[in-house]
């Protein structure tokens, strides 16, 4: 691998970042890997605790691309061990736990959903599992032993709950052990994650050091802000837009945005040049125009350049009025759930998830958005129009029985 040179790497990489810990160790790093042509070890772990990844998500494994396109080894580390313990970053109590089955099944989603920004061929995918399910008791217990609990009170989260009077069980101690310790055994040169990560990260450049290796060099990327501008993007709080997403919701998800946080997506989601980013913070380009520009990057990104310019053309369009699905149902009260209505009607497959598109606000009922996902809707108008996303509508009569 013909590697650029070290300093312009250095450039490419510190774009973005928040926290980079051993600049001059990553500096002396890269001098090495060209002069030996042997390409960096970069790490990212990504727990399966939900099925599908969102844009938040995606920051870490643009920067991992970016690593890649330098020609660095990129290690995609995914949690399938840490997922059973949870992690307890920004959390204010134990989180509940994941079962074997629905880790199983989201370990297989991440991986090819991370291939939409990866190339597949130059990336190794990594599995915990593998060598923590081999672990004794007793190295379990030696690994404990390279930590203290004070060092663990330290974290800003532990901290506050244990001020707070809140539990803390033994095992949410294992979790930056059991980070730190993948990097041990994968011997990584450096580890990416938010900036929530860092007490974690640091971890594994104690153990590497504890164990005689180099230190890893720890970058650390902002945590994106999801579609209220305000909360970490998060599909507990409904503000997400994810990755496996129609074309259309991607597209509708991001116009939604506000234009202060358009500029910090296309900052942190995509490799526009620096110098278009700053024309369009100081306004000298219309920000609609700049928001249809990102929405459609995004959108051809994960669905392809043809949905891309399908979404662009049909945003914002009205429905012709067969583009309406008429439906007469059977009811017996004056109010029937909104999300019951949905699964009837085909807009969605299931009530629970007719409640998350409706908590996620991709859900209006005669023009007006409704958030509540137990919220019910009457039975006596003529009929009620219901909109889920940007191209999915239902005219719906009620036969009261």
């Amino acid at each position: 691998m013909d590697f650029i040179n070290t300093k312009e790497q250095l450039e490419i990489i510190k774009q973005g970042a928040v926290d980079l810990i051993g600049e001059a160790e990553l500096l002396e790093k890269l001098a090495a890997s060209k002069k030996s042509g042997k390409p960096l070890r970069v790490k990212a772990g990504f727990d399966p605790t939900a099925p599908d990844l969102h844009l938040g998500h995606t920051v870490l494994i643009q920067k991992l691309k970016e690593f890649q396109d330098l020609g660095h080894h990129v290690l995609l580390l995914v949690g399938d061990f840490t997922a059973r313990i949870g992690d307890p970053t920004g959390k204010n109590e134990t989180r509940k736990s994941v079962t074997t089955e629905e880790i199983a099944r989201n370990s297989e989603t991440y991986k090819e959903q991370a291939f939409k920004i990866l190339d597949k061929g130059k990336t190794e995918v990594v599995f915990n599992s593998l060598w923590m399910d081999k672990m004794t008791a007793a190295e379990v217990v030696s690994l404990a032993a390279k930590h203290t609990v004070a060092r663990m009170l330290e974290r800003d989260d532990f901290s506050k709950r244990y001020k707070a009077g809140r539990p803390i069980a033994i095992h949410e101690f294992l979790y930056p052990l059991v980070q730190g310790y993948d990097s041990v055994v994968l011997s990584a040169d450096v580890e990416l994650g938010g900036t929530d990560q860092l007490f974690n990260l640091l971890v594994g450049r104690q153990l590497q050091k504890d164990s005689g290796q180099a230190s890893q060099v720890v970058l650390t990327m902002p945590l994106l802000e999801g579609t209220d501008g305000v909360q970490k993007m998060s599909k507990s709080l409904g503000n997400y837009i994810g990755i496996t997403e129609p074309a259309s919701e991607i597209f509708g998800k991001v116009m939604s945005i506000s234009d202060e946080m358009m500029v910090r997506y296309y900052t942190l989601l995509t490799d526009t040049p620096a110098v278009k980013v700053a024309d369009i913070k100081e306004g000298r380009v219309h920000p609609r125009d700049a928001k249809v520009e990102l929405a459609a990057l995004l959108v051809a990104r994960f669905c392809g350049e043809a949905e891309a310019e399908k979404a662009r053309e049909g945003f914002g369009k009205k429905p012709a009025q067969d583009e309406i699905e008429e439906f007469i149902l059977k009811v017996e009260n004056e109010t029937i759930g909104l999300a019951t209505v949905m699964k009837d009607t085909a807009l969605s497959s299931s009530t629970s998830g007719a409640m998350r598109l409706i908590e996620q606000g991709a859900v209006k009922v005669d023009g007006e958005k409704v958030t509540d996902k137990k919220a019910s809707i009457s039975t006596s108008p003529a009929s009620t129009l219901i909109q889920a996303g940007k191209r999915k509508f239902r005219r719906v009569s009620f036969d009261q029985e």
